[in-house]
């Protein structure tokens, strides 16, 4: 390897990077979930850690902010191809299987969409210019983008690359100095990225500070120069930063938990959806807040799409992540496979059938993937977010009745449609509460289109357009000639 970045970050060990300096106090176990074991420590900040971070992107933001467009756009498709460069060589994936326990193709696929969210913001920026409008007599209208002041941005785990990417890109581009809180869970995959990023902007346009919520997030929040904090994780701790940032109006993009409706129409091929659902509901071992949530199968196809659906579960292979025949590898919290559990027992106890028999290692954060039939439609597998391989399958008679069940949840992240006839699909997804619908695919995201969601999933949106402009606001002059 040429570049020794991921040596760098492995040997720093710390979750604290400012101006181009490591630093941390105490220390915060980080766990390898293919064996349960410590991985490593690194050290954590402090609030003074967070006045730093937040002086040294006070004093760049007008530095950044200044920086003419063109090289912006330039540091962005530096930044990707730097990403691109070392996703070719074998530590920074590595890294992510070791936090995460996701399968190594995935993790090579999230460096790949993170170059894309920078190369797309890159190219969004060049195509933004001022617009001009002549609408009233005698008035000249002008309307510019700028900056909507500092970007706070706080992720999660399961996507310790690709999220923070996905904010911190249009962030940039807009022309925001970023205050970066990186997920406790997976911090270390999160600081690469970090570091390549200030190789590339002036000092004090990113600063990352892993602490608590009091001592880091809580005066970020409160401090008038932060304009925008950008959140992705559960909805519970959603509410706590909508709350903390709603006393002075701040901006907030909230993308927050989901309990995506699976929909199987009575023209659907079976066989295909239910390879569809394999990616629905499997990828990142189930831990996508995307995910294939509740699976509601038309009784027309039902038969033949459970068989195939659990035929195709049962020859899943779960182990290391890093052993290519591997399909399912462990989950990053400690907790969660009790947790998985708990619903599978819930589901059971009031009727499910569990018709898998999921064998998983003796040791690690596994577990089983999981089919469950004739699950009652209030059982908790279907009302909440599950986030982890278990898919509970609800036959439906009336459609009607099966987005009743999607539209109770109170979520509207994700959903997908399964259907032959496209308009016929294409009116359903319509029908969906949902920000992003796939038809006949498990993958329907791409950084070109916006992603957000409804109601209990969140509000604003990332990627495309409407993502860049959650980092900015709109200057409209009208100018009327004197004489």
């Amino acid at each position: 390897m040429t570049d020794p970045i991921v040596n760098d970050i492995l040997s720093a060990a710390t979750a604290v990077r400012m101006a181009g300096r490591v630093v941390g106090g105490p220390r915060l176990t980080v766990l390898d979930p293919a064996t349960g074991e410590p991985f490593t420590e690194v050290g954590t900040g402090n609030g003074t850690d967070a006045a730093t971070a937040l002086d040294l992107a006070r004093q760049a933001l007008p530095i950044w902010a200044g920086t003419p467009r063109d090289a912006r756009s330039a540091a962005l498709r530096a930044i990707a191809a730097d990403v691109e460069a070392l996703a070719g060589e074998p530590e920074w994936p590595a890294l992510i299987t070791r936090e995460t326990g996701k399968r190594l193709p995935e993790s090579a696929a999230e460096l790949a969409l993170t170059v894309a969210y920078f190369r797309t913001m890159a190219d969004l920026l060049d195509q933004q210019d001022a617009e001009q409008f002549s609408v009233v007599p005698g008035i000249a209208h002008r309307v510019t983008a700028r900056p909507a002041g500092v970007a706070v941005v706080l992720t999660p785990w399961n996507f310790p690359v690709s999220i923070p990417a996905r904010k911190v890109a249009p962030a940039l581009a807009a022309g925001c100095p970023v205050l970066f809180k990186p997920s406790e869970l997976a911090p270390l995959s999160s600081m690469v990225l970090s570091a390549v990023v200030e190789r590339h902007v002036p000092v004090g346009v990113l600063s990352t500070v892993l602490g608590t919520p009091a001592d880091v997030v809580d005066p970020w929040l409160a401090d008038r120069s932060v304009g925008v904090v950008s959140f992705t994780g559960s909805t519970r701790v959603g509410r706590l930063v909508a709350a903390t940032a709603a006393p002075r109006f701040l901006r907030t993009v909230l993308e927050l938990g989901g309990c995506a409706p699976f929909l199987v129409l009575p023209d659907a091929d079976p066989q295909a959806a239910a390879q569809t659902l394999l990616v629905a509901k499997y990828r990142n071992n189930g831990q996508s807040c995307i995910a294939a949530n509740q699976i509601l199968v038309a009784r027309e196809v039902a038969d033949e799409f459970t068989e195939a659906f659990v035929a195709a579960t049962e020859k899943m292979v779960v182990g290391l992540p890093t052993d290519p025949a591997t399909d399912l590898g462990p989950l990053a919290p400690a907790g969660d496979p009790a947790r998985l559990a708990a619903l599978v027992d819930e589901a059971v106890s009031r009727g499910a059938r569990k018709v898998t028999s999921g064998t998983v290692p003796g040791k690690g954060h596994f577990a089983p993937a999981t089919v469950l039939l004739d699950v009652p439609a209030d059982s908790r597998v279907m009302t909440e977010e599950i986030f982890g391989p278990i898919a509970p399958l609800h036959v439906y008679d009336d459609l009607d009745d099966a987005l009743a069940l999607h539209h109770a949840t109170g979520y509207g992240l994700a959903g997908y449609v399964c259907g032959a006839d496209p308009d016929r699909a294409d009116a359903v997804a319509d029908r969906l509460r949902a920000g992003i619908v796939g038809i006949n695919t498990g993958t329907p995201n791409t950084p070109w289109i916006p992603f957000g969601g409804l109601a209990d999933s969140g509000l604003g949106y990332e990627g495309g357009r409407a993502g860049l402009a959650a980092f900015q606001t709109f200057l409209s002059v009208g100018a009327k000639a004197q004489g």
